[in-house]
């Protein structure tokens, strides 16, 4: 969710702090599929840029006042540029379609450093890739990363059509130079049938981690079979383009900022993070969804309801952070380090 009408205040709170600002170029726009877009950044004066590594993120501040965050996809040893693709959303809120009608080479924007929710286990005996529409992005920063280093590694790669498939022509060559590691999959070719996440998940090697990158629903199957399989949880690895469950919204808890000696009631139907911006707290924050990691607050006393998908289980279960955005509180007060 983005906040309709912010004051002018909260729009600096949005995305990332000042010191994370970095001011790039648009050097580069092309078409990657059908509704799908490649856009290059580098720094205006031709420096390096943060290091990143392979399956982090950059969020983009956009000109009419929103910022979005979508996975680098191009290798990470490339710190001279950032590349991300971004598909066209029908149901857009202003992000993708504004930078499919209106980013273009030349313009300047300001994006975040890196950072890193879906990072890959380098040194894994085997890798397991499994990509739906647009989430081959963060895929094929890890396959250029995975070449680079020599590691065995093999994709499956969902799309409704050759149309659709984003690296088409750079997967296909790839393929050619050692054969038997990419496998496509097109609903218009194959009379709509699905990945066979089971057989995939059956037939997979000892050591193989799995990452998976796509529609919710493709990766609740994934997910679902692995566990079912005996996989260790440590060894799966997801990325959601949209949270699988709802914001938490019960409300009827007291949040306590232990620094500022502050308390609110946050009641039925808001965020914690609406609160604190409401009070002119100064919180980070993008997607407002549970996804980017950005709003990631400590926690010092109560039990949070967590509805976001970028800390583990483990971590969760140990309850010393949250995502303010769209997580809530299983006890009655929530003590906060802010």
């Amino acid at each position: 969710m983005v906040r309709a009408a912010p004051l002018p205040g909260r729009l600096r709170r949005q995305g990332f702090e000042m010191s994370e600002r970095i001011e790039v170029a648009v050097t580069a726009v092309r078409a990657l599929a059908r509704g799908i877009g490649l856009w290059e950044f580098r720094r205006p004066d031709g420096a390096l840029l943060p290091a990143f590594t392979a399956g982090a993120h950059i969020d983009l501040r956009l000109p009419n006042g929103l910022t979005r965050s979508y996975s680098l996809c191009n290798a990470p040893h490339e710190t001279h540029r950032y590349v991300v693709g971004v598909a066209r959303d029908g149901a857009s809120r202003g992000g993708s379609a504004f930078i499919h009608d209106h980013l273009k080479p030349g313009d300047r924007i300001e994006v975040s450093a890196p950072r890193n929710n879906f990072a890959l286990v380098e040194d894994a005996d085997h890798v397991l890739l499994v990509a739906g529409g647009i989430g081959i992005t963060p895929l094929w920063c890890m396959i250029q990363r995975l070449e680079r280093l020599g590691r065995s590694w093999e994709l499956h790669y969902a799309a409704r059509s050759r149309a659709d498939c984003a690296f088409l022509a750079a997967l296909t060559a790839l393929e050619a130079t050692k054969p038997g590691r990419i496998h496509f999959n097109f609903d218009d070719e194959n009379g709509g049938r699905y990945l066979d996440l089971r057989s995939l998940v059956a037939s997979r090697r000892a050591g193989t981690h799995l990452y998976c990158c796509g529609p919710t629903p493709m990766i609740a199957a994934l997910v679902a079979t692995a566990v079912e399989a005996g996989v260790a949880a440590s060894e799966v690895h997801v990325e959601y383009f949209t949270p699988p469950e709802q914001a938490a919204g019960a409300g009827g808890f007291t949040v306590v900022l232990k620094r500022s000696g502050r308390s609110f009631e946050v009641p039925q139907g808001k965020s914690i993070l609406e609160i604190l911006l409401d009070a002119d707290i100064e919180v980070t924050f993008t997607c407002m969804e549970g996804t980017c990691g950005t709003c990631e607050v400590p926690v010092l006393e109560g039990i949070p309801d967590h509805r976001d998908v970028v800390l583990s289980a483990e971590q969760k279960a140990a309850n010393r952070t949250m995502m303010v955005c769209c997580s809530g509180s299983r006890t009655s007060r929530l003590v906060l380090d802010l």
